[in-house]
């Protein structure tokens, strides 16, 4: 009789020979794809695209504003009136000197009261460039604070990037396992139906009792439920990935080259010491960190842009303009500067320069707090690799003592010194430990990369 070893070599043997028409692809080229295409990422990649813009627009503040105006009126009446009375501007001298050079009738009209009016219509236009000499540092932290953005959306790209390989190497390796226990139940079947036809005959013969054949019978019922739901698990595990990296079919198979599973783990489990010096230069490196550092300085920006709205603001500038209103084109240039100097504004405004400093200490201080929590992550990513290398290792000596235990209860029960129900527990106990290493395989992947993120490799 075959181990089920053996019969789980010719299993995934006739699975690659199967799938031979299908599409392989390794976990490296669907990350590729994923990173192109999935729509986290793409996203991301518009964040950054949005945050370089933003932060090119706050670059054109330190550039002069030019702005035109223009503006034509017409009134039912004239805007401007006015009486002269000019017997208050005519001295006797005056009069005297005019009644010697003017006639009577002009005399009188001049010496009566006059009416004065203009601007019912008009046209006035301009073009003025005004560039701001001062404004409290809010242009310059503006400019700061658009950079940050753009720093930021970098790094959340990162961290994006990171969920995404994550995601992808759970569900990577879910499948792989599925497939491989697909293969360990097919073997277990097969064997299986081996111990059934000997049963058969030995029934027949009148060798053992049909109870001997009915447990088997069951248990290869069993089989096939285990089977049913690893094939569901499976056909749902290719829409997930076929979704998630955009895939055009889900009919595809995953190539697992056999150095992913034999990879040796070079760590060791981590002490709850302390924070060191190269553990903190660990968490430094980290995106996380980075992000939360981005914070803190946001933070102080704001505030500083909220105390620069109570400050003077200067600017400088010159323009061309041009106006009818006295009836004559008048056409000339100017220079001008402006001063604002804020007053009333500091009631209020110092209460909202102290809430951003408050929340300037909050972001000091869940800077503080979650840097130490990135270093316990470290920790236990460390921890959970070893573990995990462990773990393979223990498996690999459970196949070799349940194929061991296999063997014996299979002569045994030739022998006729053992019942069906300790050799269907052995072959149970192996099937069990083949699954075990399985698992063991995906946990120490998903551990690596755990380790890589948590580390900042």
């Amino acid at each position: 009789m075959r181990t089920l070893t053996t019969a789980l070599a010719i299993a995934a043997a006739l699975t690659c020979h199967t799938a031979a028409a299908q599409t392989a692809y390794t976990i490296h080229q669907l990350l590729d794809s994923a990173m192109h295409t999935n729509s986290a990422m793409r996203q991301a990649q518009r964040d950054v695209e949005s945050a370089r813009l933003q932060r090119k627009e706050a670059f054109t503040n330190f550039f002069p504003s030019i702005s035109g105006t223009a503006m034509t009126f017409t009134a039912n009446r004239d805007m401007a009136v006015m009486d002269i009375d000019t017997k208050e501007f005519i001295t006797p001298e005056i009069g005297a000197t005019l009644a010697e050079m003017l006639p009577a009738e002009a005399l009188a009209a001049l010496s009566s009261p006059m009416t004065m009016s203009m601007l019912k219509n008009g046209t006035l236009a301009g073009v003025n460039a005004t560039l701001p000499i001062f404004a409290g540092g809010q242009i310059v932290n503006g400019n700061r604070l658009a950079r940050l953005g753009e720093e930021v959306a970098q790094l959340r790209q990162q961290l994006t990037a990171n969920d995404v390989e994550q995601q992808l190497t759970t569900y990577f390796w879910q499948l792989a396992a599925l497939k491989q226990k697909r293969n360990t139940i097919q073997a277990a079947d097969s064997m299986l139906a081996t111990i059934e036809a000997n049963a058969q005959a030995a029934v027949e013969a009148g060798v053992v009792l049909r109870n001997d054949l009915l447990q088997v019978q069951l248990r290869r019922n069993e089989i096939a439920s285990n089977r049913l739901k690893v094939d569901n698990g499976i056909a749902l595990l290719h829409l997930v990935i076929a979704q998630f990296c955009q895939l055009s079919t889900t009919d595809f198979d995953i190539h697992v080259p056999d150095d992913d599973t034999t990879e040796a783990c070079t760590t060791q489990p981590l002490d709850g010491a302390m924070l060191t010096a190269d553990d903190h230069a660990a968490v430094a490196s980290l995106p996380e960190y980075r992000l939360l550092e981005a914070n803190v300085r946001a933070a102080t920006l704001l505030r500083r842009m909220e105390l620069g709205k109570r400050l003077p603001t200067i600017a400088v500038g010159a323009g061309y303009n041009f106006h009818n209103l006295l009836e004559r084109n008048r056409h000339f240039g100017m220079l001008f500067a402006t001063a604002a100097v804020p007053i009333t504004d500091w009631w209020g405004g110092s209460y909202a320069i102290r809430r951003k400093r408050i929340a300037e200490n909050d972001a000091r201080e869940k800077l503080n707090d979650n840097a130490q929590l990135l270093a316990i992550r470290q920790h236990k990513a460390a921890n959970d690799l070893a573990e995990a290398q462990s773990q393979l290792h223990l498996a690999d000596n459970a196949i070799g003592q349940a194929e061991e235990n296999m063997r014996l209860q299979r002569d045994t029960y030739q022998a006729g010194t053992t019942t069906m129900s300790d050799l269907l527990k052995a072959q149970l106990l192996l099937q069990q430990a083949l699954d075990a290493r399985t698992d063991a395989i995906a946990a120490l992947n998903n551990a690596r990369l755990a380790y890589r993120q948590a580390m900042g490799l």
